[in-house]
This record gives structure tokens, sequence and C-alpha cells, in this order.
């Protein structure tokens, strides 16, 4: 039996989201049951930096994802800017939240907390953005709805928008690379595909047979 290359043990309950954001090299962000999120960051001499954001979402954390590394507006502005260290978050509060790393710290980046869900946030995925101005998050809820955030560009206030009523629990959504594609899993056993048209509106463009 092969022994793990490291175990963190921060957390106090289940670890229910894992994700890594390779653009910023070797970093794990971690969403818990005890309502804590913990970031691992590899050092080059093979040890680990830990930074936590405590009682994010108290009642219990759902969900993790990050922010593209190369900030909005980069494409279309001058210069070269530092990546990003920013993510969302879901909650058993019904809540989606936006964190900041500055200075060190992390820090609420929405103010208030996005609440459009009337239970369970099950699911949250930040879009790819290619450098565009525009920010893009999806949120899934055990109360059946899609809801997909924008902010025009950095500083904004953050806007959702129901994508569907699927009258069952959502479980995960999931961005394409270029982040056009939404792929939706619920709990009548189906992925969907959804593209936002010309109009602003979502629409399914296909089913996903298994």
């Amino acid at each position: 039996m092969n022994d793990p290359a490291h175990v963190f043990d921060e957390h106090k309950s289940s670890v229910n989201s894992v994700l890594g954001a390779h653009e910023l090299g070797l970093c794990l962000a971690c969403a818990s049951s005890d309502g804590n999120i913990s970031v691992f960051t590899a050092r080059a001499d093979g040890g680990w930096d830990t930074s936590r954001i405590d009682q994010a979402h108290p009642v219990g954390v759902t969900s993790v994802s990050w922010a593209p590394s190369m900030a909005p507006g980069a494409l279309v502005g001058s210069g070269l800017l530092d990546p990003v260290q920013k993510l969302c978050s879901g909650g058993c509060d019904n809540t989606v939240k936006v964190w900041k790393l500055s200075n060190g710290q992390w820090k609420m980046d929405c103010f208030p907390a996005l609440q459009k869900h009337n239970d369970w946030v099950r699911d949250v995925a930040w879009a790819p953005n290619l450098g565009l101005p525009k920010s893009t998050i999806a949120s899934a809820s055990q109360d059946g709805k899609v809801i997909i955030w924008t902010a025009g560009k950095e500083g904004d206030h953050w806007e959702g928008k129901d994508l569907n009523d699927f009258k069952t629990p959502v479980w995960r959504v999931s961005w394409s690379l270029t982040g056009n594609i939404l792929a939706v899993a619920d709990g009548n056993n189906n992925v969907t595909l959804w593209k936002e048209a010309v109009d602003g509106e979502w629409q399914q463009v296909t089913t996903v047979e298994p």
C-alpha cells in the first residue's frame, strides 16, 4: 500500500470539496462542513504554507472554485498584471461568497453575500474569462435552481440571473474551457448544456445522453 505524499488535517469535519489552482503553482482550496476554507500552497522546499478563511459559511461550506488567474480586463488593458488570487464558495447558509487574498489575508470581496437561493448551495463554478473584463460564476442549489452571477468589471456589484429551475436538486455545474458553455448535472439523472444567447438569455443547447 502506497503512503500519501502529504496529509492535511486542518479540518474538524468532512471535507466536501477540494480544488487546485494550477496557474498559481500547486495550490489547493478545501471546503469543509466545519464552516472553514483552507488554502494549501506548496513551497519550493517541499513544505506547505496554510491560510484559512475561518467561518466562511458557519453552518458548512459545500464547494469552492478558483477565479481565473488572469486578472479581469487583462486582455484589453495595458501592461502585465500580477495573477489574482480569488475564489468563490457556496454553503449551507444558501449563499455564495467571493474571497480575495490581500496582503496575505483572505477577505470577503462581495457585500453583501450573494443570495438568490433558498436552500443549500451544492456547487459553485467560476467561469474562465480569457482576460475579458466580465466575471461570471454559476451556482447550483438544492432548491433546483442554477443562478448565473456576473460582475461587469472589477469592483462592480454582482448581479444574479436565473438560468433555469430544474424542479429537482442540482448537484454540479462545470464550465467549458472557453467559459461559454455550462454543463449542469441534476437530480433527475440528466446532464444538460447551456449557452448564453446574444440577447443575454440562457438557452439549453443539448442533453448529454449516458
